[in-house]
């Protein structure tokens, strides 16, 4: 009788959930089918936009999870399992998982911006957050640059994103600064034509734009020259110096004087 007795209560079992069970299974194996078919197009998308290819698997991925996630939840309800807790359980850990790690969130978001509209990419002399280098890697939370002494620079991804960025490759091209200070009693003519001609006769120096020299300022103790030279952006620091020394030598060559500070000490007699 016992043994009837529960035959007949899991043939009812049975009628009660096999549609369901089977209702279930379809969706899981047609909702896995969609996720892949998702994934591929979402895939091809981001191929044509040149995406960043970390970024890419890690926006595939993390959309891949979340479909699963979703999935997952409508197979449940259709086995008659509530999941309005479920759905308040994974809602709550995602709040308290996002206020634990907020500045992460913030250095991930910028990552993202950073690597579908770079402004940087790879090989980029930049200058941010107040230090000077070459890209050398764009990773989803921060950012690796070489620096001019061969340090290893890591700025985080929310202050790069959020802060000035002056890249020194973009353009291609860029202008030397330089000030070159002469004595009073020498000829500004002379002077300036003495510099110029170390501009035009270096052979990294760009001839468009033209490299240029006028006066800066009358300083208290020399006439300033503003020297300013174009150069291709890999150049720049080999201009720099190598103006800076050459400018040295053609000033003496032409007997003018850089004037440098003086002080007078005066001993006063007891």
């Amino acid at each position: 009788m016992d043994l009837q007795k529960w035959i007949d209560k899991g043939y009812e079992l049975m009628l009660e959930y096999a549609p369901k069970t089977l209702l279930a299974i379809v969706i899981w194996i047609v909702g896995a089918f969609v996720i892949k078919y998702l994934r591929k197009g979402i895939s091809k998308t981001m191929d044509k936009a040149d995406y960043d290819p970390s970024l890419k698997k890690f926006l595939l991925n993390l959309i891949g999870w979340v479909l699963k996630i979703v999935l997952i939840i409508v197979v449940l309800g259709t086995l008659g399992i509530q999941t309005a807790s479920f759905a308040a359980i994974i809602a709550a850990a995602g709040l308290a998982i996002g206020l634990a790690l907020q500045g992460s969130l913030g250095n991930f978001a910028g990552g993202v911006l950073l690597m579908i509209f770079k402004p940087i990419k790879l090989g980029d002399l930049i200058e941010a957050q107040g230090e000077v280098g070459v890209v050398k890697e764009i990773e989803i939370f921060t950012t690796k640059l070489t620096g001019l002494s061969n340090r290893e620079i890591i700025i985080p991804n929310g202050a790069l994103s959020n802060g000035n960025i002056i890249n020194y490759t973009t353009e291609g091209t860029r202008r030397v600064d330089l000030v070159f200070g002469v004595g009073y009693d020498s000829d500004i003519k002379q002077a300036k034509a003495v510099l110029l001609n170390v501009l035009t006769n270096h052979p990294k120096v760009l001839k468009d734009p033209a490299p240029k020299v006028n006066v800066m300022e009358l300083a208290d103790s020399s006439i300033n020259f503003a020297v300013r030279p174009w150069c291709k952006a890999e150049d720049y620091w080999a201009v720099y110096f190598e103006v800076t020394e050459q400018t040295k030598e053609a000033l003496d060559t032409a007997g003018i004087e850089i004037p440098y500070p003086h002080q007078v000490e005066i001993q006063k007699q007891g």
